[in-house]
């Protein structure tokens, strides 16, 4: 005999007609009652995404991690409407986060119908942020984004064409199509909690908290930490067009030049801070 998983969810649900009982509720991770078969989820999406900007369009070096520049991103929310914007690279897993700040008048002027969204996180304001925030990278670091179909991302053309990125939507109700994306938002949670105000943090704050995250030791990186497989990566590249000028971070103050020369050893001090000590 076979039960399709559908059936069960229904024989859990039904009883609570549609939600489940209190004492159950608490048992759950998520605290979601209420749930809405997939099947009624389909179909749906938004008028700004077309057929072509699918994420099964999007080229297999991407799918594969095999050449890094392709991120995911997404917004993690918070209190009152605050958001955070973050940006994670699918082969090196390097983060970068984006400050959201609420636009003059948030929370004392009603709210305008197709006006500007005072919240902080509306179209117009994410594509800026975003703009700002990955072309601070060398080039063949901005080959594609990857992005869920929010209304944050209305403006996603003009945004390929301010910073050269080829954008693609996750199809609806996909969450697992950004895994590494909702996997590093997981870990954000430590430091902004569900249910605080995340218009309070400042750039720096974003920046102390992007630079613990790509400093930490990752078992997918065979525990390289992000920074020095991106940096790793740099190095390659710098060696493969004999280049000779430094590249430095300057969003998170990561140090990505090459390794010393010979005769003298790299050590850490602090995290992403490499000092030259001669060797004897």
């Amino acid at each position: 005999m076979r039960i399709s998983h559908e059936a069960i969810y229904q024989a859990l649900y039904i009883q609570g007609r549609g939600a489940l009982k209190r004492e159950l509720v608490t048992c759950l991770r998520t605290g979601r009652a209420l749930r809405v078969p997939r099947a009624r989820t389909r179909g749906r999406g938004k008028k700004f995404v077309t057929p072509e900007i699918m994420i099964s369009e999007r080229p297999a070096e991407a799918a594969d991690r095999a050449v890094p520049g392709h991120w995911e991103g997404d917004l993690i929310l918070g209190l009152d409407r605050s958001a955070i914007g973050t940006l994670v690279e699918r082969t090196t897993r390097f983060t970068m986060l984006l400050r959201l700040p609420p636009m003059e008048g948030h929370g004392s002027e009603p709210r305008t119908k197709n006006g500007p969204a005072l919240a902080g996180h509306g179209a117009e304001a994410v594509s800026d942020a975003i703009a700002e925030t990955i072309t601070t990278l060398p080039e063949q670091l901005r080959r594609s984004l990857t992005w869920d179909q929010g209304a944050e991302m209305a403006q996603h053309a003009k945004l390929r064409i301010d910073t050269g990125l080829d954008i693609y939507f996750c199809d609806p109700q996909s969450p697992w199509q950004r895994g590494t994306n909702e996997n590093t938002n997981g870990l954000l949670r430590q430091y902004f909690p569900k249910g605080t105000d995340l218009s309070r943090h400042s750039r720096g704050d974003l920046e102390a908290v992007a630079l613990a995250l790509n400093t930490r030791p990752r078992k997918t990186l065979g525990w390289r930490t992000p920074a020095e497989a991106l940096n790793e990566y740099l190095q390659s590249e710098q060696q493969q067009r004999v280049a000779t000028t430094p590249c430095t971070h300057p969003v998170h103050g990561m140090d990505l030049r090459p390794p010393p020369a010979p005769g003298r050893t790299a050590r850490i001090d602090g995290p992403g801070r490499l000092q030259a000590s001669t060797t004897r």
